[in-house]
Parts: C-alpha cells; structure tokens; sequence
C-alpha cells in the first residue's frame, strides 16, 4: 500500500527544476484536489458526474495526461479520507496563488458541486466554509457561483421587476 502511494506521488511530481519545487507543485495540486473532492463527498453521494468534472478540472489546470489525472484524484481521494480539517489545503493554497486564481479554485469546486444536478444544504456549507478560509470576497464568491451555475446549464434566478418610478 505505501509502494503505491510512493508509485503515484512519484508519477504526479513533474521531473524539470528543484526538487523542493516539484514537490511544493505535486502539494499544490494535490492541495487543490483534495478541495474538489470534499466537495464530491459533501452530499454523501459520489456520482459519476462529479468524479468525471474533477478529473477533467484537475487534468486542464495542471496539464496532467489521464494517467497523472486518475493518480492525482485517487491521492487526493485517500488524502480527503484521512484529512482531519481543511486548513493544510486551504493554507498552502492561499499561500502560493494569488486572488484570481482562488476564485477559479472555488468556481471549480461550485462546478463539482453543480456536476450532478443538486446542490445539497451539505455542498453549499462546505462551499460557504471553504471560500471564507480562502478568503474570497462575498462578490467573487457569487459570481463564481453564478458562472458554475451557468456552466452546467442552470440560469441564476431572475431579479424582481423594478417598481416603475412615480
């Protein structure tokens, strides 16, 4: 079991620059992996759906083969098993990204959590609990969910008319 999990770490590190670098990149992705999966896991169901978004989330942010991809989402799969808390994940991604990219972490996870076409009290918690230890301003927070939302073919509910003026 800790060969494979030797195999799969050494399979994700890219080879190129220091190897402090690639390690801190493999934690990095990893890090932002583990986060997707949470979300998978919110609502006690592990669809096909959002297991097919992640992996394709986490293979065009990281540029990763299918190979690297499935061993990215296992990893992160067994490292959301044993996770007692989200602040490693969330620290050492607020520590390497800058806002932008945050905000494109938590669009992701709102497309996982929209991936199988409910969002669960559980889901949107852990959405809400997740972009304050980002910290994601409430504006960004919504507008990546709206654009989730859109994604998956959802319209955002409609604004009231205005009153017309008198």
């Amino acid at each position: 079991m800790l060969q494979t999990l030797k195999d799969l770490f050494d399979a994700l590190v890219p080879h190129a620059g220091a190897p402090d670098d690639a390690a801190a990149q493999h934690n990095l992705q990893l890090a932002t992996a583990v986060l997707l999966v949470e979300v998978m896991r919110a609502d006690r169901e592990i669809d096909p759906e959002e297991r097919g978004t992640i992996l394709a989330a986490i293979r065009a942010r990281f540029a990763l083969s299918a190979e690297q991809g499935a061993a990215l989402l296992e990893l992160a799969g067994q490292t959301s098993r044993q996770a007692t808390d989200y602040f490693a994940f969330t620290t050492r991604i607020n520590e390497s990204y800058p806002m932008e990219q945050k905000i494109a972490i938590v669009e992701l996870m709102w497309r996982v959590a929209y991936a199988d076409g409910r969002l669960s009290a559980h889901e949107n918690h852990l959405m809400r609990k997740i972009g304050d230890l980002l910290y994601i301003p409430h504006g960004a927070y919504v507008a990546a969910k709206l654009r989730a939302r859109a994604a998956h073919g959802d319209e955002p509910p409609q604004s009231a008319p205005e009153a017309p003026p008198t």
